[in-house]
């Protein structure tokens, strides 16, 4: 079966490849290597190019003809978002149109989309289930609803089957070291607090300490870029079987805060390194919980990481290693 991946050479596109090819799959990634890397897509099956560049697009779906595509290019930083709104809404949105038009010329009728909890802005309750509100406060979330809405229509319209992951917060590394996360100036707290244990960073911001949670920091669900990668394949199994098209929450159910995530980094690294107080950042909400129950019970998703201190323990020993593939 061919799988036709976006975002490939990135950090949980290269994830998916991985485990796909390991299964078996034909598997063609297509990056623009904005934040990417060659050396991670490990089949060596890689299109540089853009989303944007709808000709290029096109001439790789015609001629690869892929069964389904899994879609995770897109820009990811909600602050960025803020500041740089249209840049999101044409990279994340108009990209996804360009894939979505692509697939309606190759005729491929499934697809998995990397959406995101940033759908639901500041929920009303936690955990969130599917069906509850969304309604984002940033550029970010706002250009992965629109797309949400743009492969539901297609879908009435030409009856491409899709399986929609929103996604909460992404972790680790794969557990064998080929591959992980690569970021010089990271702006997830995992990996910026890692890099702050290694002295690339001389303190850690605490973005926000008057939240209404236990401790006055924010509150995310994280998970498992193994288990994330796990989703995706269980749902696409559920449609090539002949289940229904949905929407999905990927998370484990459980929050941590920035306070006890700092807290477990510095336990697994051994480093009591520096933090300090900063204001909040826009476009950030209080509290980020998933209810999975959907996904497990629809696809049996049966995730095998649910564990901060395995998670932070993966990211930090591909931290310590990757340096020679920069």
């Amino acid at each position: 079966m061919k799988v036709f991946i976006t975002g490939g050479a990135g950090y949980i596109g290269s994830h998916m490849v991985k485990l796909l090819v390991e299964k078996g799959y034909d598997v063609l990634s297509f990056d623009n290597l904005s934040t990417g890397h060659e050396w991670a897509v490990v089949n060596r099956k890689l299109v540089v190019g853009d989303l944007l560049n709808y000709k290029l697009l096109e001439e790789v779906l015609l001629e690869y003809k892929p069964d389904a595509v899994m879609h995770f290019a897109a820009k990811v930083v909600v602050p960025e978002s803020v500041q740089k709104p249209l840049t999101y809404y044409e990279n994340n949105f108009y990209g996804t149109l360009n894939l979505l038009q692509a697939m309606k010329r190759a005729n491929t009728k499934f697809l998995i989309f990397s959406s995101t909890a940033a759908v639901y802005g500041i929920p009303e309750k936690v955990p969130i289930k599917e069906e509850d509100t969304t309604n984002p406060i940033n550029p970010y979330g706002w250009s992965k609803l629109f797309s949400e809405q743009a492969i539901k229509d297609l879908s009435k319209a030409e009856g491409i089957k899709f399986g929609i992951l929103r996604y909460f917060n992404v972790a680790g590394a794969d557990p064998e070291g080929r591959i992980g996360q690569v970021s010089k100036n990271p702006t997830h707290l995992i990996l910026r607090a890692l890099k702050t244990a290694k002295g690339e960073f001389p303190y850690l911001e605490v973005y926000g300490t008057d939240y209404n949670t236990h401790d006055g920091t924010a509150v995310r669900d994280y998970i498992h870029v193994i288990d994330l990668c796990q989703a995706h394949l269980d749902v696409l199994r559920c449609l090539l079987e002949g289940g229904e098209s949905d929407v999905f929450n990927v998370g484990y159910g459980r929050g941590y805060s920035v306070l006890e995530v700092v807290d477990a980094v510095k336990k697994i690294t051994g480093i009591d390194f520096k933090t300090v107080s900063a204001p909040r950042r826009a476009g950030d909400p209080p509290m980020i919980v998933a209810d999975p129950s959907k996904l497990k019970r629809t696809v049996g998703w049966a995730p095998k990481h649910d564990d901060l201190y395995y998670i932070i323990k993966t990211a930090w020993e591909w931290e310590r290693s990757y340096i020679f593939k920069l």
